[in-house]
């Protein structure tokens, strides 16, 4: 049997309809999936008996899709079960996500699980290398890409964003831990698609009021775009099964909304949703989608 970790976002709802065969849906308690109701709910400090309860319910193979934020660890929550884990548990909380994910996965495959991808369960996830789209890149496209994936892989190396903003030879903008609706938020007039914490909004807004101001005294009333793409391409030496960048709808309306010419992606390593929608939204905008061979 399967078990779905299931996060937040449309994820987790397209591999449970494109598994056939019956699916436990599991989530981490605060971060249930917002249209699934799960079978089983846990906490990071019971991890040991999650798994025990996994095996006891004839589990073989864990997929985990979806968005799920960094857990806080309460000592005194630790069960018997879990106490042999805490130094790893600790060791991943410690590093950053890709980090913290490869202790996870070597922890459920030690118990003895196999991890699937979602674009293993639903292949369609992933498209082929070319360009659907009515509108093309062109030639200074091509030069931004190879900046735009360079840049995705410096930023793998200290484990961080997955995507950025490319305009000719000039970084916009590079992802953070707010993801990347946020980042293209703060480039165009859309707003994200995410309920950010407090935190985070404040100092969004704050920098966003102050971009504003300074374009307003530079007698600019927006950021001129024209000719950057969003980049999206996975981290270096990530484990391709688990936390592959994603788009979808919203992606590509935020990515007009901020006046962009199109959107490249590392053929094999973004998981694409809602595909036909995405394509029409683009069609419409007059925005280009390049899947590109990596």
């Amino acid at each position: 049997m399967l078990a779905l970790i299931a996060g937040r976002g449309q994820l987790p709802g397209h591999i449970l309809a494109a598994h056939g065969a019956p699916v436990l849906v599991a989530a981490l308690e605060g971060f249930a999936p917002e249209h699934l109701t799960p079978d089983i709910t846990f906490r990071v400090e019971r991890l040991g008996s999650f798994i025990a309860d996994l095996k006891a319910r004839g589990v073989t193979a864990i997929c985990m899709a979806g968005a799920i934020g960094r857990p806080a660890l309460d000592p005194a929550m630790i069960d018997a079960a879990t106490l042999p884990l805490v130094p790893r548990m600790m060791q991943a909380l410690a590093q950053g996500d890709d980090g913290a994910l490869r202790v996870v996965i070597a922890l459920f495959e030690e118990a003895g699980f196999t991890i699937r991808a979602a674009h293993d369960i639903c292949p369609d996830l992933l498209m082929p290398e070319g360009v659907p789209t009515r509108a093309q890149p062109g030639p200074q496209h091509q030069a931004a890409a190879r900046l735009g994936m360079a840049t995705i892989a410096d930023m793998g190396r200290s484990d961080t964003g997955q995507a950025c903003v490319i305009q000719r030879a000039d970084v916009l903008a590079r992802e953070g831990a707010d993801g990347t609706d946020a980042m293209l938020a703060r480039l165009g007039s859309g707003a994200s698609s995410t309920d950010p914490d407090p935190l985070t909004w404040g100092f969004t807004a704050i920098t966003d009021a102050a971009t504003t101001a300074l374009d307003w005294l530079g007698g600019r009333e927006g950021a001129d775009h024209s000719g950057a793409i969003l980049v999206k391409a996975p981290k270096p030496q990530q484990d391709r099964r688990v936390d592959l960048p994603t788009i979808g709808p919203g992606t590509a309306m935020r990515a007009a909304d901020a006046g962009l010419d199109g959107i490249v992606i590392e053929a094999g390593g973004v998981i694409v949703l809602d595909r036909d929608a995405m394509l029409r939204i683009l069609d419409e905008r007059g925005l280009f989608l390049w899947v590109r061979g990596a």
